[in-house]
C-alpha cells in the first residue's frame, strides 16, 4: 500500500462532512493575480492575495462595475468566497449577462448583495432588473406573473460586512439559497419565466458612491446536478403567505394579500394569486416557519427518544414551549407556593403548576405573569419577594438587578423595582441570583460585559471582600482577541456581587470570570459556578476550558482578554476545581431536595448550552477547597439547556432547553431505580482547613488590628485557597501597619506573598491609572531588592514561579529599574532558563525578552525547536516577538521559518489572527539590515496543509503495517520497561493525537482529555481504543449524522445554535470547519457509529515508537515514571 492510499483511507474513516464537502470544488482564483478575470484595471487588483477593488469617492463611478469570471457560464452550481467591504456595499452578480449598452463592466442579473444593513445582506437583488427580491432571513415564491409571496420568515443573520465572513450561493434550476457564514439567509424559488435566467456570467461589483474597498478571497466554485425547474403547480404556498408590495424584512400592515388560489387546501399554487379583500388584509399575519424538521417532531422540543440519562434515571418531555407566544426560556426557579416561574430570554415570565407524575404540561396551565419585566436571566424568591436578574442586550429595558413584589396579597406580582442598573449590552451580562449561606444577602452573578452605571470602583464600597487594587497585570504587551471581542474590557471582568435585600450595600465579592450564567450554594455554605470558555482561543496556550470555580471571598480567577488570560499556574489566581471541556455554560443547581441516590442528591448539576450536556459534578473536599469529577448526566443533541431547578414538592428535577430564539422545552428528571432516595444529610461539615479560611476571610473588606497578626503566618501556606485568603486579608489593612514587615520577613513563601500585596495596594496598573499617575519607585527598587536577596536554590518548583511572576507584577506596575538592577535579574533568572517546567518556562521567556537578556533568543528558540506540540511553541513565540537583543542570522532564519510552519496549525476564529500578530511584533523587531537579509524569506507566503497532510510529510517513505490488537498489547505486556520518554512525546505530536486531545498543558480539545489516561486504561485497552475508535466512542465526543430532506448529509458535533440553525463542527481537528443546517430541513438526526478518530493511526509507527508512545500517554507525561529508561 502507497502513504497517499493509507491517509486517503484515514481521511475517509473519519467520516467527516467536511471532507467531502470539498469534493468537486475549484478555485476561481489563484491568489496571485486576475487570470481569468476581466475588469478595470484601474479599480481592480490583488492585494494580500485577495481581489482587490478600490474607488476613490462619489465622483469616480458614473455606473455600477464588476469584474467577469471568464472562465465560462454558471448554471447548476454552489459559489463560495470570503469578503470584507469598507463601506458602501458590493455583490456577487450569477447567471448575468454583460451589458455593453450600459458602459464597458456593466452586468445585470441575479446578486448576492453584500451590504452593511442586516436586512439587505445577503438578499437577492437583482442587478438592472427587478432590484429587490428576497431580503435576509425569508423564503419566498416568485409567482408566474412575478407576484412575490412570503412564505416563511427565519432570523436574519447579523455580521459585521467589515470583516471577513463566507458568502455560499446554490443554485439549482429555478430555486435559489443564500448563505451567510453557513447560516440560510434567503430561500427563493422563481416562477416569471420573463424574467428568471438559468445560467449566465459570474462577476463581483464595485459600486458608485463613497469610497470603498471591497476584497475577495477563497473563490470555490462546485458545479452541481440540474435541479431541474420546479413548477408552479408544484410549490408550497401556505393560505396565509404575504404578497410583498414593497421590499421590506417584513410586510407591513395593509400590504399583505391572501395567498393565490389553492387545489382542494393541498397548498398547491395553480394560478396567479387573487386579490384579498381588506378584511382579510388586515387579519393576516407572517408565517412562522416550523421549529423544528420531522427528525425532532414538529413544533416540538427534541423528543426524549434523542436523549440519554444516567442509569435509572427518566426523563420526560412536559412541554413543548410555543415561541410565538411564550418565546424561549432560560430561567426556572419554584416560588413559595410550589409552582415554577420560567422566564423568555427577549420577553415576559409565566407561571405554572407542575404537572402530576405520567402528566404533560398544557399551554392553557402556563400563565403569563402580569407583570412589566422582560427578558429575565436569572431568578429566585427570597425574602418575600422575586428577584430578577434583567441582562437585556436588545436595550429594550434596563438591564440590571430587579425586586418584583406582591404588595396586596392577591397572589400576583405587580411592584417592579430597580434595585441597581447595569449596562450590559451582550449575553455577558446580568444573570444568576441566590441567597448567601447565612440568609442575610444575595448572590448576583455577572459576566463581564455587565458593568454598574457608576462603575465597580464608584460603585461598590470599601467594605467589599475583594481589594479594588485589581490589573491586568501583563508584562509584556497583551494581544487582544484578532477579531476584536471585548478588546477593550479590563480587569475586574465578570463579577460576583453580594447584595442586601434592600439593593442598597453591593459588594464584589469574587472577580475575575469570563461569563459566569449562575451559581449554586453547597451544604457547607459554599459558592460554585462554572464559568465559560472563549472558543476563539481554541489551541493556543491561553485557551482556558470551561471549568467549575469554588467561589471564595476576594477571590481572583483570572479572566483577562484576548491572548491576556491568567493560566492556573499563575500564583494570583485561583485554579479550578474541574476543568470541563468545551461548551457554553448555563444553568447549574445542586441536586438537595430530589428523590436520586445521595450521590445524586450532593452533586452540582451544570449545564452545557452548545454540547447539549447536563453533568453532574461531584465534589471532594480537598483541604479549604474541593477538587471534583464530572459526569454525562443528561445528554442529547440538539439538546440546548439553559437551566435546572429540584421541585421541592415531588423531588424532581426540571429542566429546560431553549435560548437564542431556539425552540425551548420543559422536561422532567426521575429516578426509577431501587438505591435508597432518602434525604441525605444537610449538617455543614467544617474542616479545620475551612474555618481557617473563613477565619480569615472575616478580615476581608474591613480594617482590624488583629488582622495582621492573623493573617500573616499563612502567608506560606500550601493550601492556595488559604494563602490567597491570608493575602487578601492583608490587602485590606493600612499599608503603613505591615510594609516595614514585608522586608523583615525571612520566611521565603511568606515573603513572596506579602510581596504581591505591596505591588497590589502601592502600584498600579498602567491600564487603569492615570497616564501621568506618580510611582513609587522606591517601594519598587525595595522589593526587587528583597527577591534578588533570596536563594533561588533553596526555593520550591512552585516558589519559583511566585518569584518570577511577581518580578513580572512589579515591573508592569513600577516600570523599569535602572541598568544595574535590571542586570542584576537577569544573572538572577537566565542560569534557571530553559526549565524542566514549561510553565515556568513561560513566565521566564516573558521576562528575559522584556529585560531584553542577550541569551533569550538563543534558548527561546531551542525550545520552540524542541516542544512536540504547538501550544508551548505559540507560548514562547509570543514572548520572543517583542525581543531585540541576541538574535544571530541563524536564529532569524528559524524564528521565520516558523511562522511558515505555524500557518497550518489549527485553532479557533481567532487563531490565524494571533499568529499574525505574533509575526507582525516580531518583524517589528527586526533591524533594516535584517530586514534586507531576510527579504526573501519574510514575503514568501505558507504552503498550507492539513493536520493529516502535516502527519504524512513526517512520516514519509514508511511503509504500514496493519497492527493487530493481540500482536500489540502482547508486546505491551513485558514491553514498557526502559521506554524512551523523548521519543514518546514525539511519537505522541508524529500520531496526530494533539490534534484532538489535551494532554497536559497541549492539544485540542475535541476528543477525550488523555491526561489522566493512566488511571483510566490498561495497556490493552488503550492499545483497543486506538486501533479500534468505533468499538467505544464517548459520548461527548460522538458525531451527530444529520440528513436533509434533499439528501444532503453532514456528519459533525452540535457546538451553537441560534433560532432554527443548528451548527455543526465537520472536522475535529480544525474548530473553524463548521456547518450551519435550518433545523425544518433536516429530515433525520442520528449518532454516528464511527468514531471521528481514524482507525489506522498508529499503522506507520514501528513497534518501538508504539510502546514509547503507550508508555508515554499512560505515565500523564511523567518522565520519573518507572516505565522510563533513568536519563
Amino acid at each position: 500500500m502507497k502513504l497517499i492510499s493509507l491517509f486517503t483511507l484515514v481521511l475517509l474513516s473519519l467520516g467527516l462532512a467536511t471532507v467531502q464537502a470539498q469534493e468537486g470544488f475549484r478555485p476561481l482564483f489563484n491568489g496571485k493575480d486576475l487570470t481569468g478575470w476581466d475588469g478595470n484595471p484601474e479599480l481592480w487588483s490583488v492585494e494580500d492575495g485577495c481581489i482587490t477593488g478600490k474607488t476613490n469617492g462619489p465622483e469616480h463611478l458614473t455606473y455600477n462595475q464588476f469584474i467577469i469570471w471568464r472562465g465560462g457560464k454558471v448554471k447548476n452550481f454552489e459559489l463560495r468566497i470570503k469578503a470584507k467591504v469598507s463601506a458602501s456595499n458590493t455583490g456577487i452578480q450569477y447567471r448575468s449577462k454583460e451589458l455593453p449598452e450600459n458602459g464597458k463592466w456593466s452586468v445585470g442579473g441575479y446578486q448576492c448583495d453584500i451590504h452593511p444593513a442586516r436586512p439587505n445582506n445577503a438578499m437577492v437583488y437583482e442587478e438592472r432588473g427587478r432590484g429587490i427580491l428576497v431580503q435576509n432571513g425569508q423564503s419566498v415564491v416568485i409567482d408566474q406573473v412575478g407576484s412575490k409571496w412570503l412564505v416563511a420568515e427565519r432570523d436574519m443573520v447579523s455580521v459585521e460586512t467589515a470583516e471577513w465572513n463566507e458568502y455560499t450561493v446554490i443554485a439549482q434550476g429555478n430555486h435559489l439559497i443564500h448563505k451567510l457564514n453557513g447560516q440560510i439567509t434567503i430561500d427563493l424559488v422563481d416562477h416569471e419565466e420573463k424574467a428568471m435566467a438559468l445560467e449566465g456570467l459570474l462577476a463581483f461589483q464595485i459600486h458608485r458612491g463613497p469610497a470603498m474597498v471591497v476584497q475577495i478571497k477563497e473563490v470555490m466554485l462546485k458545479e452541481l446536478p440540474d435541479g431541474g425547474v420546479i413548477p408552479f403547480a408544484n410549490t408550497d404556498i401556505p393560505n396565509d403567505a404575504q404578497k410583498i408590495e414593497k421590499p421590506g424584512p417584513a410586510a407591513k400592515k395593509g400590504q399583505a394579500k391572501k395567498g393565490p388560489a389553492k387545489d382542494k387546501g393541498q397548498g398547491k399554487g395553480k394560478a396567479a394569486p387573487a386579490k384579498a379583500d381588506a378584511a382579510a388584509a388586515k387579519k393576516a399575519k407572517r408565517p412562522r416557519p416550523a421549529e423544528v424538521g420531522p427528525a425532532i417532531g414538529e413544533n416540538k422540543a427534541t423528543p426524549v427518544e434523542r436523549i440519554k440519562a444516567a442509569k435509572d434515571f427518566k426523563v420526560e418531555l412536559l412541554y413543548s414551549v410555543p415561541g410565538g407566544e411564550q418565546g424561549s426560556w432560560v430561567a426556572l426557579c419554584n416560588d413559595d407556593k410550589g409552582r415554577i416561574y420560567a422566564s423568555d430570554q427577549y420577553g415576559d415570565l409565566y407561571r405554572f403548576a407542575p404537572p402530576a407524575a405520567g402528566q404533560a404540561l398544557k399551554q392553557e396551565d402556563v400563565q403569563k405573569v402580569p407583570v412589566n419585566i422582560r427578558a429575565v436571566n436569572g431568578m429566585v424568591f427570597a425574602f418575600g419577594s422575586l428577584y430578577a436578574g434583567v441582562n437585556d442586550y436588545e436595550q429594550k429595558a434596563q438591564s440590571g438587578l430587579y425586586r418584583i413584589s406582591d404588595t396586596d396579597n392577591d397572589d400576583q406580582l405587580d411592584k417592579v423595582e430597580l434595585l441597581r442598573a447595569f449596562d450590559s449590552k451582550s449575553d455577558h451580562g446580568v444573570h444568576g441570583v441566590m441567597p448567601t449561606p447565612d440568609g442575610k444577602a444575595l448572590y448576583l452573578i455577572t459576566g463581564n460585559n455587565a458593568v454598574l452605571t457608576e462603575g465597580p470602583i464608584e460603585g461598590t464600597p470599601a467594605s467589599s471582600p475583594v481589594p479594588k487594587v485589581w490589573g491586568d497585570d501583563h508584562l509584556l504587551p497583551r494581544m487582544p482577541d484578532g477579531r476584536g471581542h471585548n478588546r477593550h474590557v479590563l480587569a475586574p471582568g465578570g463579577i460576583v456581587y453580594r447584595v442586601s435585600p434592600d439593593g442598597k450595600q453591593f459588594e464584589i465579592f469574587a472577580s475575575g470570570f469570563r461569563n459566569i450564567y449562575d451559581g449554586g450554594v453547597n451544604s457547607d455554605g459554599e459558592l460554585f459556578t462554572y464559568d465559560a470558555d472563549m472558543e476563539y482561543d481554541f489551541n493556543t496556550p491561553w485557551y482556558r476550558p470551561t471549568r467549575v470555580n469554588h467561589v471564595v471571598s476576594g477571590g481572583e480567577y483570572g479572566w483577562r482578554n484576548g491572548a491576556g488570560k491568567y493560566p492556573e499556574f499563575y500564583p494570583d489566581n485561583l485554579p479550578a476545581a474541574v476543568n470541563i471541556g468545551p461548551g457554553s455554560p448555563t444553568g447549574t443547581t445542586f441536586g438537595y431536595g430530589a428523590k436520586f441516590p445521595a450521590k445524586y442528591q450532593r452533586a452540582f448539576y451544570i449545564m452545557d448550552w452548545s454540547w447539549g450536556k447536563l453533568y453532574a459534578v461531584h465534589l471532594k473536599e480537598d483541604g479549604s477547597s474541593y477538587t471534583a469529577v464530572k459526569e454525562d448526566f443528561i445528554t442529547g443533541a440538539p439538546l440546548p439547556l439553559t437551566d435546572a431547578i429540584v421541585h421541592p414538592k415531588d423531588g424532581a428535577m426540571y429542566f429546560a432547553i431553549g435560548g437564542r430564539r431556539v425552540q425551548s422545552g420543559l422536561y422532567r428528571v426521575t429516578y426509577t431505580g431501587s438505591e435508597d432516595t432518602s434525604p441525605i444529610d444537610l449538617t455543614p461539615k467544617v474542616s479545620a482547613e475551612r474555618a481557617l479560611r473563613h477565619q480569615l476571610e472575616a478580615f476581608h473588606g474591613k480594617q482590624d488590628p488583629k488582622a495582621i497578626t492573623t493573617a500573616w503566618p499563612h502567608l506560606n501556606s500550601q493550601d492556595r485557597f488559604i494563602r490567597s485568603a491570608a493575602r487578601v486579608a492583608i490587602e485590606h489593612q493600612p499599608v503603613a501597619e505591615w510594609e516595614a514587615k514585608v522586608f523583615s520577613e525571612t520566611d521565603a513563601g511568606r515573603q513572596l506573598e506579602a510581596i504581591l500585596a505591596l505591588a497590589h495596594v502601592t502600584g498600579a496598573c498602567p491600564s487603569h491609572r492615570p497616564a501621568d499617575a506618580a510611582v513609587k519607585t522606591d517601594v519598587r527598587d525595595k522589593m526587587l531588592a528583597a527577591l534578588l536577596k533570596l536563594d533561588w536554590a533553596k526555593l520550591t518548583p512552585e516558589q519559583h514561579l511566585s518569584y518570577v511572576r511577581f518580578t513580572q507584577i512589579i515591573l508592569h506596575r513600577f516600570g523599569n529599574p535602572d541598568q544595574g538592577t535590571v542586570d542584576k535579574l537577569i544573572a538572577q533568572l537566565d542560569p534557571a532558563y530553559p526549565s524542566e517546567s514549561f510553565e515556568l518556562n513561560w513566565l521566564l521567556t516573558e521576562t528575559l525578552s522584556y529585560l531584553q537578556a542577550p541569551n533569550t533568543a538563543a534558548k527561546g528558540m531551542a525550545l520552540i525547536a524542541a516542544a512536540d506540540s504547538q501550544e508551548p511553541q505559540m507560548e514562547i513565540a509570543r514572548s520572543l516577538r517583542m525581543l531585540k537583543a541576541g538574535w544571530t542570522p541563524e536564529l532569524r532564519t528559524a524564528q521565520l521559518e516558523w511562522f511558515l510552519k505555524a500557518a497550518n496549525y489549527k485553532g479557533g476564529s481567532s487563531f490565524d489572527k494571533f499568529i499574525e500578530f505574533i509575526r507582525n511584533d516580531s518583524l517589528a523587531t527586526f533591524t533594516e539590515e535584517e530586514k534586507t537579509r531576510h527579504a526573501e524569506l519574510i514575503a514568501k507566503k505558507p504552503e498550507r496543509k492539513s493536520a493529516l497532510e502535516n502527519v504524512g510529510a513526517m512520516l514519509a517513505g514508511r511503509t504500514p503495517t496493519m497492527w493487530t490488537l493481540d500482536e500489540l498489547s502482547t508486546a505491551a505486556e513485558s514491553g514498557l520497561k526502559n521506554r524512551d520518554f523523548d521519543n514518546g512525546r514525539k511519537m505522541f505530536g508524529a500520531a496526530a493525537c494533539y490534534a484532538c486531545h489535551r494532554f497536559g498543558n497541549a492539544g485540542g480539545m475535541n476528543g477525550p482529555d488523555l491526561t489522566g489516561a493512566g488511571g483510566r486504561y490498561s495497556p490493552h485497552d488503550l492499545l483497543d481504543q486506538i486501533l479500534n475508535p468505533s468499538k467505544e466512542i464517548n459520548e461527548q465526543f460522538a458525531p451527530i449524522v444529520a440528513t436533509l430532506n434533499n439528501g444532503q448529509v453532514h456528519i459533525g458535533v452540535v457546538v451553537n445554535l441560534n433560532g432554527d440553525n443548528v451548527t455543526l463542527n465537520t472536522d475535529l481537528t480544525d474548530p473553524n470547519q463548521r456547518v450551519s443546517v435550518d433545523r425544518k430541513e433536516v429530515k433525520s438526526l442520528e449518532t454516528s457509529k464511527v468514531s471521528p478518530m481514524p482507525p489506522m493511526l498508529l499503522a506507520m509507527l514501528k513497534k518501538e515508537e508504539i510502546l514509547d508512545l503507550i508508555a508515554y500517554v499512560l505515565s500523564g507525561g511523567d518522565k520519573t515514571n518507572a516505565m522510563f529508561k533513568v536519563q
